[in-house]
C-alpha cells in the first residue's frame, strides 16, 4: 500500500502506533484502532497512470553515473522502441554493465502466425542498432498472478538477466548463461511466440535469442549472442561479461598508482597486482592466455612528460560452444575401429 490520504500517514507506520488496517477477501479494509473498527470500501479504487516512455527514461537514467550507482544487469521489462534506444546509449556510455531487452508485446501476444511474429520481432531489434552491452529475447510468457488469480504476459528480458545473475552464482560471469545447464526459464506456463529450428536459425543470425520449449525439458534460453552485428568476440554474452568484469577489477586495481611516480617499481607493483587475478580467471576457464606489458615501452619519456600512465592488456577469451556436428558412421563386424579412423 501507499498511505492513507485522509491521515496523511503511511499504512505501515500507522499499525506501529496501534492502528491496524486489514485487507478482507471481498476487498474491503478494515480498521481497527482502539478497540473502534470501521469498515471501508475497497472497490472503486484508482491503479494510477500507465508509466509513459518519459517516465520510464527518467526513472532508469538514474543508472547513468557508473561512478555513483554500481550495476551489472539492467532488465528493460516492456519496452517500446524510444525506450529500449535510451536504455542501450546508457550501457553505451557505462560500459561497464548490460541491458536485457523484449520485442513489444503487440510483436508477438495474440499475433494470428508465427511468421508474423518472426517478422515483428526481427524488425524491433533491427532498429535498436548494433552493440555488444545488450542482448535480445524473442518475446514474452505467460505466468500465473497468485495475487489477481489471473494469467499475465511478461517480457522475458527479466528472465534472461537473472540466469546471467545465476551464472555468477552457480559460475562466473564469462560463463554462457545459454543452454541445459544454466538456461532455464522458471514459472513459464506458455510462450507467445515458441519459434521452430527454422526460426530460431533466423533469430540467431540477426542476434536475436530465441527462447524455446521442448518436450520433457522445459522453457530455456536456446542461444548467447549480444547485440552486436559484426563477427567478433564480442558477440558472445560470455565474452562481454568476462571483458567487463576484468576492467571493472582492473581499473579498480590501477588507482592504487594514481599520484604515484612512474617509475619501475610502480609499474612492477601494477603487474604484481594484475597478473595474479588474470591467472586466476584463466584457471576458473574464463581465458586461455594473456600478456601484461606495462613498462619503458609504452610508457616512454613523453607518456611520463605528460603525468600519464599506461598498460596493455591482450587477453584470448574462451569461447562458447553454440554449433555441433556429430558424425556417426556404421562399419562391418570384422573392421578394426583404428583402420576406419585413419583412412
Amino acid at each position: 500500500m501507499d498511505h492513507n490520504p485522509n491521515a496523511n500517514t503511511n499504512w505501515g507506520d500507522a499499525a506501529t502506533n496501534g492502528v491496524n488496517y486489514e485487507l478482507t477477501s471481498s476487498g474491503d479494509w478494515i480498521h481497527s484502532q482502539l478497540g473502534d473498527t470501521t469498515v471501508a470500501s475497497g472497490s472503486a479504487g484508482a491503479d494510477g497512470s500507465t508509466p509513459s516512455d518519459a517516465n520510464k527514461i527518467t526513472a532508469y537514467n538514474k543508472f547513468a553515473d557508473r561512478e555513483t550507482v554500481d550495476v551489472s544487469l539492467i532488465a528493460a521489462g516492456p519496452a517500446s522502441t524510444t525506450h529500449a534506444k535510451n536504455l542501450i546509449t546508457l550501457v553505451n556510455k557505462r560500459k561497464d554493465c548490460m541491458v536485457f531487452i523484449s520485442p513489444e508485446r503487440s510483436d508477438v501476444v495474440n499475433v494470428a502466425t508465427s511468421y508474423n511474429q518472426l517478422k515483428n520481432v526481427k524488425n524491433y531489434v533491427l532498429g535498436l542498432g548494433s552493440t555488444s552491452y545488450a542482448v535480445f529475447d524473442s518475446g514474452y510468457k505467460k505466468v500465473y498472478d497468485r495475487y489477481s488469480d489471473i494469467f499475465r504476459w511478461t517480457p522475458l528480458n527479466g528472465d534472461i538477466a537473472g540466469l546471467c545473475a545465476l551464472t555468477d552464482y552457480v559460475a562466473d560471469p564469462w560463463w554462457s548463461p545459454g543452454g541445459l545447464s544454466r538456461g532455464q526459464i522458471r514459472n513459464s506456463i506458455q510462450l507467445a511466440f515458441n519459434p521452430s529450428q527454422t526460426e530460431r536459425d533466423s533469430l540467431y543470425s540477426n542476434r536475436i535469442n530465441p527462447v524455446c520449449s521442448f518436450p520433457g525439458e522445459g522453457t530455456m534460453l536456446w542461444g548467447d549472442k549480444t547485440g552486436l552485428s559484426q563477427n567478433s568476440a564480442f558477440n558472445r554474452i560470455n565474452v562481454r561479461r568476462l571483458f567487463i568484469a576484468i576492467e571493472k577489477a582492473i581499473e579498480n586495481a590501477s588507482k592504487v598508482v594514481l599520484f604515484e611516480f612512474n617509475d619501475q617499481f610502480t609499474r612492477q607493483n601494477f603487474v604484481s597486482i594484475v597478473e595474479p587475478f588474470l591467472d586466476d580467471v584463466k584457471a576458473r576457464r574464463g581465458i586461455t592466455d594473456f600478456l601484461v606489458v606495462c613498462d619503458s615501452t609504452n610508457n616512454t619519456a613523453q607518456v611520463i612528460d605528460t603525468n600519464e600512465f599506461r598498460a596493455d592488456i591482450y587477453i584470448k577469451p574462451t569461447r562458447s560452444i553454440n554449433f555441433i556436428t556429430l558424425t556417426f558412421v556404421a562399419t562391418r563386424t570384422g573392421v578394426e575401429f583404428s583402420e576406419v579412423v585413419s583412412a
